[in-house]
């Protein structure tokens, strides 16, 4: 049976191997969930890229551009990386390729290339992630953001959340005590969300820059119960 395991940060990847796997790149606050919003909103693909030159570059060539470092809006791009700044309609986004770079989830996606299938997971998209991986029938590797290196809280729950989705479809989710971990956090935690991540550092990290808002929003699940956005080559489009 395939099996999943939860990675709870870029820095033990070395320890993995993605061969043959799909990995779940999750970043709940908040790049995995912008990423996601920004394709429902009509961007047409989205390059996730490592460094803000490489940003910059591609934004140099047509791309719209979003970039962040410690969770404030990076100088000289167009947005940050709160998923409302793809609904604004005052800054129409349909049509439009993106460049994006943040400090942990596009990091963290560039880290995990050598896995079969890319995709970007959050809780606004749990139940397409869930609904790939079945499909596949393919070993999972969530991989977990983090915080520069360390591990964090949202990021694991989703790995918990995802484990209790496949678990009953046949999906074997006892054999990693990491995949353990992460699923009896989710069932403490599945009952208020919100609530149980109000005490976790990126929630204090967002309260101070006044993005109480993108917090709830990246705790809804299944906003956008059918977006799975998908690697190929060097760009994520829908599935």
């Amino acid at each position: 049976m395939p099996a999943l395991d939860v990675c709870f940060s870029p820095d033990l990847l070395p320890l993995y191997d993605l061969r043959g796997r799909v990995a779940v790149i999750v970043d709940v606050l908040r790049a995995s969930t912008t990423i996601v919003t920004a394709l429902v909103a009509g961007v047409t693909h989205v390059f996730p890229v490592g460094t803000l030159d490489e940003c910059a570059a591609l934004g140099a060539q047509g791309c719209l551009t979003a970039a962040e470092r410690d969770g404030v809006p990076a100088e000289g791009f167009d947005l940050g990386n709160s998923p409302f700044g793809f609904l604004d309609p005052a800054r129409p986004v349909r049509g439009r390729a993106l460049a994006i770079s943040t400090t942990n989830g596009t990091q963290a996606l560039r880290r995990s290339l050598a896995a079969e299938a890319v995709v970007i997971g959050g809780f606004v998209n749990l139940t397409a992630v869930a609904n790939f991986a079945e499909q596949q029938q393919r070993d999972v590797l969530v991989v977990c953001a983090g915080w520069k290196g360390q591990f964090c809280l949202e990021d694991t729950l989703f790995g918990g959340a995802l484990a209790a989705r496949l678990g009953p479809l046949g999906f074997d989710v006892h054999h990693s005590d990491s995949t353990l971990a992460a699923l009896n956090m989710w069932q403490q935690a599945r009952v208020d969300l919100p609530g149980y991540l109000l005490q976790s550092a990126a929630v204090r990290r967002l309260n101070a820059l006044e993005a109480n808002d993108d917090f709830l929003f990246c705790t809804k699940i299944d906003t956008y119960a059918n977006a799975l956005p998908l690697l190929t080559n060097d760009r994520l489009t829908l599935a």
